[in-house]
């Protein structure tokens, strides 16, 4: 990567940090290493309220399964169902990509009901107001990661902060020799500042005594932003050119209304009094087993 004269960034990031017989690439390991340090803040969360330490490892399981068969799912029936319903084995290759935040997200809602009828057996709103924290931060790597394949970005820029993506066959075919708007930034840069607010809201506001309104609030800090940078990114998908707003735009928009419904109805009703002890709870499930 370098900056020159004329002020746009020449974005030219091997999308490889190891390769040969086993490849490891920037994507999966942001993937990964969000996925760990939101393991990490959800499982203090949980100490703080005295959770059973069981929970996590189940939790864990289920958002890793549902993300990539939601964000994967998402893809092929939002964006390119003509494609994948002529060749239905294609669904399976998750490596080569095609995967869907919004439908990551539809995956994870049904995976947290689940865990909290199976596991929890509390609302799933708990699950959510603390989940939803963690992946703020996880949205944010992925993005980055997104940058460093060198996809997703915008259409072009005069902007000093332009990137001219030369590993990118769509930039070389369509934006040769001009800059872009690097749309992974903004995204990012917006669920990291997201990720720092809900994290106050937390510890410092005790948000989680107003059930929901760390919900909404994620809600709208992701599709929000997600909705407006549309506008600048290119389409993914051919029929896209037609639309006065894009798929990801549409099914941005009942995400924000289900976030401001929610902080509303946080902000009229009366806030819990939750009791922190600092520490896992004794699991039920484990003192029957020693029994």
């Amino acid at each position: 990567m370098g900056l020159d004269t004329l002020c746009y960034v020449v974005w030219n990031a091997n999308p490889n940090i190891i390769e040969g017989p086993i490849t490891i690439r920037w994507y999966g390991l942001m993937f990964a290493l969000g996925f760990m340090i939101g393991y990490s803040i959800v499982g203090r969360m949980f100490k703080h309220e005295g959770a059973p330490e069981r929970w996590l490892g189940i939790l864990l399981l289920w958002v890793i399964g549902a993300t990539i068969i939601g964000a994967r799912l998402g893809h092929v029936f939002f964006y390119e169902w003509s494609y994948y319903s002529q060749h239905p084995i294609e669904i399976l290759k998750v490596w080569e990509g095609g995967l869907a935040s919004h439908g990551g997200t539809i995956g994870i809602v049904l995976a947290v009901i689940l865990f909290s009828i199976f596991t929890t057996k509390r609302s799933p709103m708990w699950t959510f107001d603390r989940l939803v924290i963690a992946i703020a931060l996880v949205g944010g790597m992925i993005r980055l990661g997104n940058l460093m394949n060198s996809e997703i970005y915008g259409t072009a820029t005069t902007l000093p902060w332009g990137f001219m993506f030369l590993r990118s066959r769509e930039w070389h075919e369509n934006y040769e020799g001009l800059a872009c708007h690097p749309t992974q930034i903004y995204e990012a840069l917006c669920y990291f500042i997201l990720f720092g607010i809900l994290m106050w809201m937390y510890w410092k506001k005790n948000a989680e005594e107003l059930p929901g309104l760390i919900f909404g609030v994620f809600f709208i800090g992701i599709f929000l932003p997600r909705f407006l940078i549309e506008f600048i990114k290119n389409d993914q998908v051919a029929f896209e050119a037609d639309m006065t707003l894009n798929m990801g735009q549409l099914l941005s928009i009942p995400f924000i209304i289900a976030g401001i419904v929610m902080v509303v109805r946080a902000l009229i009703r009366p806030r819990l009094h939750l009791k922190f002890p600092n520490r896992f709870a004794d699991d039920p499930h484990e003192a029957k087993k020693t029994k």
